[in-house]
């Protein structure tokens, strides 16, 4: 369990799983692993979003989504969703890095990018989302692609899509 509660926001027990993941047969545990060890393990595509605040916008993946939080900091947090992870750096964290120039200085920072979160149930995270007081741009809804979704922005403002697979016919 993990405390990951902000401000004035009840503090959220996050459930973890001891694997978090594999490396050449060994199994990395995101709450110890070193930076450099982290850092050489990842592959594909990587997902880092620049937060004005970690720990509140960790609590709202926690809570809305009840994505796993790990290595939770005022700078830095690792998120993971199944298999998937993504970070969160605080803004601070990037001011010697070109792109720390071009973050928009008034919100929303996310306009043009959505992340899906495949295999949650929309109706579930809205429900959350609103009970929090989240701003809930797209309610669920079957949409023609065969998924069920929703759109919730994050509180800087990244447009983050719980999704769920139509049955076949449906949509």
């Amino acid at each position: 369990m993990h405390d990951i509660g902000s401000g004035n926001q009840a503090a959220l027990l996050v459930y973890r799983t001891p694997l978090n993941r594999e490396k050449k047969g060994l199994v990395m545990d995101f709450e110890t692993v070193s930076a450099g060890e982290f850092g050489r393990s990842l592959q594909g595509i990587g997902v880092n979003l620049l937060c004005a605040d970690v720990r509140a916008t960790s609590a709202f993946f926690a809570e809305v989504f009840e994505l796993e939080v790990y290595r939770l900091s005022d700078d830095f947090a690792i998120l993971r969703h199944a298999s998937s992870i993504f970070q969160l750096h605080a803004d601070g964290t990037f001011e010697a890095h070109p792109l720390f120039a071009h973050i928009p200085e008034n919100p929303p920072r996310g306009g043009g990018a959505q992340f899906y979160l495949f295999g949650l149930d929309p109706d579930l995270c809205v429900a959350r989302a609103e009970a929090r007081g989240d701003l809930v741009i797209e309610p669920a809804r079957d949409k023609p692609h065969g998924l069920r979704e929703a759109t919730i922005l994050s509180p800087d403002g990244y447009a983050c899509s719980p999704a769920i697979a139509l049955q076949q016919g449906e949509g």
